[in-house]
């Protein structure tokens, strides 16, 4: 089986979530032992896999359509989480909506990380079946390594008994960049540090000012960064903090469970029922509920939490995920 699989603006999309997807999805295939190409001028494939939104993407649909290929697109996005992200967002997220159904109604199958985005892509009326499917994660790439965690040690100038919080994401409203923030004042003792990047051009001014400014001298804002100083991070740290509000997925987080790190999160519909507050995760609706819970995780044993929370991603591995994709592919090859 030869597969197209296609990102659309690789090189802008290679540092966020749908970046990472990629490579997960290339892995996957490849452990299959399925024919990749990624060149949209090719046409002896037998499925066309597409991650992207933009008109390159529509009109590689539309040409594969044309030509009686099966088409698989991948909803890494929703209205939902378009919405409070770069400027300009929230005023065109409603025709942003009416373009991802018309994009996922091109597909002979849908396929979306969650069970939460499988339901609200239900909700717009999509007519094409819809399989949620896990972005997967590489255990082997978070492991614990003196190594990784002696690099992001020393590339941050921290002392070995240094408390240090992490999170990730893009600098947006949304993944909760200005609640971290907030939240760091409260404990200025601690090293706050946010991995990744945003073109400031892109995002609103208060974003801006926060990531450039307006923050206390506990947050570092390294940018993106990865390899053994990101990998070490996620091992070495005390918590892994995302306070994002919407998410379909949310690699950054199965990234963390898998590097056996404690991971507090918002409360949101996206982690039910995979992730329980004080079971595999700790959860907060607000700011004074994550106050109390980053106290929690710096001066109490949580390691039966961390414990539960490597089994999640036990059930998403690349390996998984494999599998999952298989199933849909054969379905669709079978339908010729």
């Amino acid at each position: 089986m030869k597969v197209l699989l296609y990102f659309e603006g690789i090189k802008l999309l290679k540092q966020s979530g749908i970046g990472r997807a990629r490579e997960h999805q290339m892995r996957a295939l490849q452990l299959l032992g399925y024919e990749i190409t990624e060149d949209p001028r090719c046409t002896d494939y037998d499925i066309l896999h597409i991650n992207t939104y933009a008109l390159k993407s529509l009109l590689l649909a539309h040409k594969a359509k044309r030509l009686g290929k099966k088409i698989v697109y991948h909803a890494h996005s929703t209205e939902e989480d378009f919405r409070n992200s770069f400027i300009g967002a929230n005023l065109v997220s409603g025709l942003f909506k009416r373009h991802l159904i018309h994009l996922y109604n091109l597909a002979d199958i849908v396929i979306t990380p969650t069970e939460y985005s499988k339901h609200l892509l239900e909700g717009y009326g999509i007519k094409p079946p819809i399989v949620a499917i896990s972005n997967g994660i590489d255990l082997t790439r978070y492991q614990r390594s003196e190594q990784k965690e002696m690099a992001f040690r020393k590339y941050f100038k921290l002392s070995d008994d240094q408390k240090v919080v992490i999170s990730a994401g893009l600098f947006i409203e949304r993944k909760g960049i200005l609640d971290f923030v907030k939240i760091a004042e409260s404990f200025p003792e601690i090293t706050f540090i946010w991995f990744g990047h945003a073109p400031l051009y892109t995002i609103p001014r208060k974003i801006r000012h926060v990531v450039q400014k307006a923050h206390p001298e506990n947050v570092l804002f390294p940018g993106y960064i990865r390899g053994e100083v990101y990998e070490g991070a996620y091992t070495s740290a005390d918590l892994f903090f995302f306070p994002s509000y919407e998410e379909t997925e949310g690699i950054v987080v199965l990234e963390a469970l898998a590097s056996h790190q404690l991971v507090l999160v918002r409360d949101i519909p996206v982690y039910q029922p995979w992730l329980s507050d004080g079971q595999n995760a700790l959860m907060g609706n607000n700011n004074a509920d994550f106050v109390q819970k980053i106290e929690m995780a710096c001066h109490s044993d949580c390691s039966d939490i961390v414990k539960a929370g490597q089994t999640v991603t036990q059930q998403r591995t690349l390996e998984a995920v494999s599998q999952q994709l298989k199933v849909v592919y054969e379905s669709l090859i079978k339908e010729v």
